[in-house]
């Protein structure tokens, strides 16, 4: 990636702030509209996010990648990795398999598996050839959002002022703390463990989703396994009063990876990390004067299950600036503001579906409530014969299907 060496001189139509999969989607968005982007981002040019992090982008995301910038769809899914088959056992027996048939619309696959760092590495290289304008190690520590604009105030007094900003600067959002919008919603009891692991050409494994209820092996902990360009992601569901640090610690790891997976495997991990998933969102997604819009983590933060997280961050940038540009060129205040309040509007309901699906699929693994403990039990004594409940059972680690409200139909 590039940085300019222009200044915070001009005010700009719109500015973005953060340059992860939202941010760059929003910059993809300005230019394909004729707009200028400008994109801020508090990491220095070259820094590296470590991990997997969001490793899966469904077609709709790739669609949508296509669409903002020909060719870029296509090279993210030619990058990343489609495994056809998913399974899933109970207690150590197999309760369901199944294996898709290739599909593809436009060319495009139904999902790729790739590590977020290389996504977002060939998106901003698709910003660079569009001639979005990147500033590196510009941290925002204050915004001022009036009827007028909004000006930001970098840490080493830089000034920014724009008629629109667009928020993709995190789960620690300052453009959200600014305009004082708080996150709501809960955090799982449980904490995971997730591991990234290198592939073993000496052992290659089948490229399969597989998820295990209950892992005899593991004390009977929840395991989930997904294969992602260049190696395997590992997600491990520890008990509500587990030690994090007994499975995290190099000699622990070494202990319970081999376990779940080939031996050598447990000398081939990248990252690890421990998460107590949030399940939030924003409570409101723009600003009091509807010149803030927020996107992506910024506005929702959703455990991993059914990758909803940059699934969903992508048309939350899209969205938001076609409302920015309708804004622009709205006749009136009143009808630049009721864009920006359509938007807000139509996506809170897009991520509280998300939440809840994302929710579903957490208590369906965790089984909290005595009813899904339950009726879970009574499916995996059925499962071997009854292929329905070996379906429901699968469903867990995408969450089982809920009733879409039309702002979350056509994409996440």
């Amino acid at each position: 990636m590039s940085a300019t060496t222009d200044g915070p001189t001009a005010r700009r139509p719109v500015l973005v702030v953060g340059a992860g999969p939202a941010g760059l989607s929003a910059a993809l968005a300005l230019r394909a509209a004729g707009l200028p982007a400008v994109v801020l981002e508090k990491r220095a040019r070259d820094a590296v996010r470590p991990g997997s992090r969001a490793a899966y982008l469904h077609g709709t995301s790739l669609r949508a990648l296509e669409q903002l910038s020909p060719g870029l769809g296509h090279e993210v899914a030619g990058r990343g990795l489609m495994w056809a088959t998913k399974r899933s056992y109970w207690a150590g027996e197999e309760i369901y398999t199944r294996t898709y048939p290739p599909t593809g619309r436009d060319g495009l696959p139904p999902f790729t598996s790739l590590p977020q760092v290389h996504t977002e590495d060939l998106m901003a290289a698709a910003c660079r050839d569009r001639g979005v304008e990147f500033h590196w190690g510009v941290e925002i520590r204050t915004a001022e959002s009036t009827p007028d604009g909004v000006r930001l105030v970098d840490s080493a007094g830089g000034e920014w002022a724009a008629d629109y900003v667009i928020g993709a600067d995190g789960s620690r959002s300052v453009l959200r703390s600014a305009a004082g919008i708080p996150l709501e919603g809960p955090r799982s009891r449980n904490t995971f463990v997730v591991v990234d692991l290198d592939d073993d050409p000496a052992h290659p494994l089948p490229l399969e989703r597989v998820f295990h209820y209950k892992h005899p092996r593991v004390g009977g902990r929840n395991v989930l396994l997904v294969p992602f360009a260049g190696g395997w992601r590992v997600d491990l569901n520890l008990l509500v009063h587990d030690d994090p640090d007994r499975f995290t610690s190099p000699e622990g790891l070494r202990r319970w990876i081999p376990r779940v997976l080939p031996a050598p495997y447990g000398e081939r991990v990248r990252w690890v990390s421990t998460y107590r998933f949030a399940q939030q969102v924003a409570a409101e997604f723009t600003d009091a004067h509807h010149r803030v819009l927020l996107t992506g983590e910024a506005s929702h933060l959703f455990a991993p299950f059914g990758a909803r997280g940059m699934n969903s961050s992508i048309p939350d940038a899209i969205r938001a600036v076609r409302a920015a540009q309708a804004a622009l060129s709205a006749g009136t205040s009143g009808a630049a503001d009721a864009e920006i309040v359509r938007f807000a509007d139509e996506r809170k309901e897009a991520a509280t579906y998300n939440r809840a699906c994302a929710g579903a699929a957490l208590e369906h693994m965790l089984a909290h409530r005595p009813s899904v403990w339950l009726r879970r039990r009574a499916a995996a004594a059925v499962a071997s014969t009854g292929r329905k409940a070996g379906a429901w059972l699968d469903s867990a680690p995408y969450g089982p299907k809920l009733a879409a409200p039309r702002a979350a139909r056509s994409s996440y």
